[in-house]
């Protein structure tokens, strides 16, 4: 799981980073279901919160997980981190991914080798930042032609931010070849094409868990309740 390490919100003065519900909402059914998980920042060490409401029972048992928030204090830049050795490599959202995945060569060098490994490539939210940059073996993007769920710019316009972030995320994917159907602002959407899966936003991460354990053989625990989460 790879994290962005960018805290603050264009020129607001406002804090931002990854959506801490984008993280628990995968994390512990891959842990519930023996997965070994592997937390990883974009310079290394721990990477800012948001969106950190310990109303949701995901995040609230990540808050007093003492081993999770080490994992994350301690977390390896993803420069220094092996990515052949893993079958799949998840992208969670938060503002904080516009500014720092999309033109990051270790980004698009890790999904590049995740995808050539025959591996998935999972994102959610603005975690499919991630795509911007990254290309297929001949050198064309790597989402041209490809079906993928992000945060829509419907979503981005709801929440005052169209002007805040670098992109439209929707909108730079489609003009990279990418074809999304977004489902109504903050109702869930998951979709796979080929070695990609992708969720619009927080409400779809734990159906993006499920199916990233399917792929990856293994059967998903019964998910618990959670609140609705309107958020990024």
């Amino acid at each position: 799981m790879v994290l962005t390490s960018h805290g603050t919100l264009g020129d607001t003065g406002r804090e931002t980073g990854f959506y801490l519900s984008e993280l628990t909402h995968v994390y512990y059914p891959l842990r519930e279901a023996g997965v070994e998980v592997r937390l990883a920042t974009i310079e290394g060490g721990e990477a800012p919160m948001d969106g950190v409401s310990a109303d949701d029972p995901s995040n609230a048992r990540f808050l007093d997980d003492a081993d999770a928030r080490e994992a994350l204090r301690e977390a390896p830049a993803l420069a220094d981190v092996d990515v052949s050795t893993f079958d799949a490599i998840y992208f969670p959202g938060g503002h904080g991914t516009m500014w720092d995945l999309p033109a990051n060569r270790d980004v698009a060098a890790a999904i590049t080798t995740v995808v050539q490994a025959d591996g998935t490539v999972a994102a959610v939210c603005h975690g499919p930042a991630a795509f911007v940059g990254a290309v297929d073996a001949e050198g064309e993007p790597l989402v041209q032609g490809r079906r993928l769920a992000a945060f829509s710019d419907e979503e981005e316009r709801a929440r005052d931010l169209e002007e805040v972030v670098p992109f439209l995320l929707e909108s730079r994917l489609r003009e990279l070849g990418a074809e999304l159907d977004p489902a109504p602002p903050f109702e869930a959407r998951v979709v796979e094409d080929g070695p990609l899966l992708t969720g619009q936003n927080p409400a779809s991460a734990r159906e993006l868990a499920d199916r990233l354990l399917r792929r990856l053989g293994v059967a998903p625990a019964a998910a618990p309740e959670a609140p609705a989460d309107t958020s990024s």
